[in-house]
């Protein structure tokens, strides 16, 4: 069993950066594939970003690259999400998934535990 918890969100103005954290727990952690998700007002939600068990792996939606940065500290049982230039389109709320399968994945039902998210909002 993992449990997650999001931290981080707030209000940014475009441009500015924001940086969410996901706290785990249990002694499994590491051996979890981790993912970060968001969900806009009135639309589905959507990866965007994910990172193997060691780190060495990572995978972004293209709406983000080049702009967010998915790392992991496992010492910590924390994996962070680094946003810059942000844009009004990022606005969403930021969820973390966890997934014990090997491979970095953005398919949202590989993901078995979810944390309760974290709201972030982009002012133009």
């Amino acid at each position: 069993q993992v449990q997650l918890v999001e931290s981080g969100g707030g209000l940014v103005q475009a441009g500015g950066s924001l940086r969410l954290s996901c706290a785990g727990s249990g002694r499994t952690y590491s051996s979890h594939t981790m993912g970060w998700f968001r969900q806009a007002p009135g639309k589905k939600r959507e990866f965007v970003a994910g990172i193997s068990r060691n780190g060495g792996s990572t995978v972004y939606a293209d709406s983000v690259k080049g702009r967010f940065t998915i790392s992991r500290d496992n010492n910590k049982n924390t994996v962070y999400l680094q946003m810059n230039s942000l844009k009004p389109e990022d606005t969403a709320v930021y969820y973390c998934a966890a997934r014990s399968g090997l491979w970095v994945t953005g398919t949202q039902n590989e993901y078995e535990y979810w944390g309760q998210g974290t709201q972030v909002t982009v002012s133009s």
